[in-house]
């Protein structure tokens, strides 16, 4: 996994809830990496699993609200600092390219990036997102859409159903606009 998103996950513990804290947690946990992380680096996903259930046993803040959270957080990070990926139209429209477009720009920067598979199908006013992906990330992919729809400003109803809930790594994602 690319080490933006362990910085990302260190900046929003030092921002939500302290420094120390994230001193804390990294202390903790027995990370391979020794919780020395670079945006450039490459780490286990297993490292941001062992941070986040650490950060929950000691905040007591569920961990499924804490990667939704930070799924929020790193969007909102994406379009700072990738601006000319979120040049679509509207929320639905950035969706259905994040896996042709998207996804391919980061296999160029990254070539070895495990990414999930998403697969979009619009009815209407609603967009069906297919997830899967090989790590247990469906709650992040839950924060990323919710994210993507704050940028957007639309205003969205988003489930989601799952038939491995257990695994996290299975979602269907539904987006309704709310038309006035």
């Amino acid at each position: 996994m690319k080490g933006m998103v362990f910085t990302e996950f260190v900046e929003l513990v030092e921002d939500k809830f302290s420094p120390d804290l994230a001193d804390q947690i990294i202390d903790e946990c027995d990370l391979p990496s020794g919780g020395a992380y670079t945006s450039v680096g490459a780490y286990d996903h297993q490292e941001i699993i062992e941070l986040v259930s650490r950060l929950s046993a000691v905040t007591s803040v569920p961990v499924r609200d804490l990667i939704i959270t930070f799924g929020k957080h790193l969007m909102g990070k994406f379009s700072q600092q990738f601006p000319e990926l979120f040049n679509s139209s509207d929320l639905f429209d950035f969706l259905e390219g994040v896996h042709g477009h998207i996804h391919v720009e980061v296999k160029k920067l990254y070539p070895d990036a495990e990414l999930p598979d998403i697969a979009t199908e619009r009815r209407d006013n609603t967009l069906i997102l297919k997830y899967n992906s090989n790590r247990p990330f469906a709650d992040l992919a839950f924060g990323l859409i919710s994210g993507a729809i704050d940028y957007f400003g639309e205003q969205i109803i988003l489930t989601r159903s799952s038939d491995a809930e257990e695994l996290n790594t299975e979602e269907t994602f539904t987006l309704q606009r709310v038309i006035n």
